[in-house]
């Protein structure tokens, strides 16, 4: 695609990196086949060639962005599905990432959506804010349809309809204290994940412990970024970054194999930490270590081979495959080889490729096309006629689970309770197992 950029323009380092991204589109228009939003939409420019069109547009006039614009960028759900499918190599996530910078300096929006984004960026990634905001959203839950009937409160009653019925007890920090034969590892804490499901976590250390790893945890880790990131706040994102990049390097000085995220969200930001930060002196580098270290846990639990089985029932799973695995992170044989080896029977939907509609935010913010996607996913799923459903991240367990009555887990949960560990909550609650 042919570009227009001044070169005051591209002396910008960001705005000289979309311009690589925008050169590379060859309009060839295979990723509108597997962009969602353009699946159910129709419209060309809620497909990532339409978008990208519009970006360049955007940021070659520097345009302050207008409704239109701002609608179907918003729109994208950054699974990133397109850029699996695109033959030219364009890294739309880059681009789409800088646009939402772009806007949230340049566009603004009303008054209720500029509060209610607010209070999601200050509240979803700490989760002593997240444990008292779903406490309090199970008490408004009946308001949720009152909010419903007023278009730009549909939001608030998305965040309310998610709270669920209620929240597990608060997990401490537990770790090993013999140094591991395969060495020590850090367990990225997270933030939604301890707060909805913390046996996740559990049944990730024992897992660790039982390859041979020693597992710890950073001191003074917080929230990856990912959730601003993609709402366009870059500064707070950026600040995130660091602050982890500054706790993860004390713990790489003392010796360390690997980062280990269990929602592959967080971990397909963290592994771009090294881009994110690649202007900044200070951390450049130790960034770009940083991401190297990061591993999805399918990735170090592949390496490490699994503990000797048990025997638990034969169940057939069904696996979804989140988009910050497949398409973020090229993660696709390894969460299936691992439950194919502990002794389940796998079956993956026939759109796999598509995105369930949590994608961090997306779920609040656009809960239309979040409850389409939703239940799109939800019944190819149901089709494969599973005793369970597993995944690899948080929000997309939290999605699935509410457009089915199957029980829905972390795929750690199964291969911890086929290596020795306890069964998995939903499949006890569900009498399975």
């Amino acid at each position: 695609m042919q570009t227009d950029f001044t070169p005051a323009q591209l002396a910008d380092p960001h705005m000289a990196a979309s311009e690589a991204v925008i050169r590379k589109c060859v309009h060839c228009g295979f990723c509108t086949a597997t962009c969602p939003t353009y699946v159910l939409l129709g419209d060309e420019l809620d497909s990532p060639r339409g978008r990208i069109y519009l970006i360049k547009d955007m940021l070659e006039n520097e345009r302050v962005p207008g409704p239109d614009v701002v609608s179907h960028v918003d729109r994208c759900l950054s699974c990133l599905s397109c850029m699996t499918t695109c033959p030219s190599g364009v890294n739309y996530m880059h681009l789409v990432d800088h646009a939402r910078a772009y806007i949230e300096r340049r566009y603004r929006r009303p008054l209720v959506e500029r509060a209610l984004r607010a209070a999601v960026a200050a509240i979803l990634p700490v989760p002593g804010r997240l444990r008292a905001g779903l406490r309090l959203a199970r008490l408004a839950q009946p308001l949720a349809p009152l909010l419903d009937q007023v278009k730009p409160l549909r939001p608030a009653a998305a965040m309310l309809r998610l709270a669920p019925p209620a929240l597990p007890p608060k997990a401490g920090l537990a770790t090993a204290n013999a140094r591991g034969p395969r060495g020590r590892v850090v367990v990225m804490q997270g933030c939604a994940e301890p707060v909805l499901r913390p046996e996740i976590r559990a049944a990730t250390v024992r897992l660790l412990e039982r390859c041979g790893y020693q597992v710890s945890f950073a001191a003074g880790e917080a929230c990856c970024g990912a959730l601003t990131h993609h709402m366009g706040k870059e500064a707070s994102a950026l600040q995130s970054a660091r602050g982890n990049v500054d706790a993860w390097t004390r713990e790489i000085e003392a010796g360390l194999e690997a980062i280990v995220i269990t929602a592959s969200g967080c971990g397909t930001t963290v592994k771009d930490y090294g881009f994110m930060l690649r202007d900044d002196p200070a951390y450049a580098a130790k960034a770009a270590k940083v991401s190297a270290l990061a591993k999805d846990i399918s990735e170090v639990l592949e390496e490490a081979g699994l503990p000797a089985r048990v025997e638990v029932p034969a169940l057939t799973v069904g696996y979804h495959p989140p988009c910050s695995i497949q398409h973020g992170q090229k993660i696709t044989a390894a969460p299936q080889n691992l439950l194919r080896a502990a002794g389940f029977s796998v079956r993956l939907p026939a759109d796999a490729h598509l995105c369930c509609g949590s994608a961090g935010t997306y779920n609040i913010f656009q809960p239309e096309i979040a409850g389409q996607l939703g239940t799109r996913k939800a019944e190819t799923l149901a089709q494969l006629r599973p005793d369970v459903v597993a995944t690899g991240n948080i929000g997309c367990a939290v999605q699935i689970g509410q457009h089915m009555e199957l029980p829905v887990v972390h795929l750690v949960e199964l291969l911890d309770w086929a290596t020795g560990g306890p069964a998995p909550a939903p499949l006890a609650k569900a009498a399975i197992g």
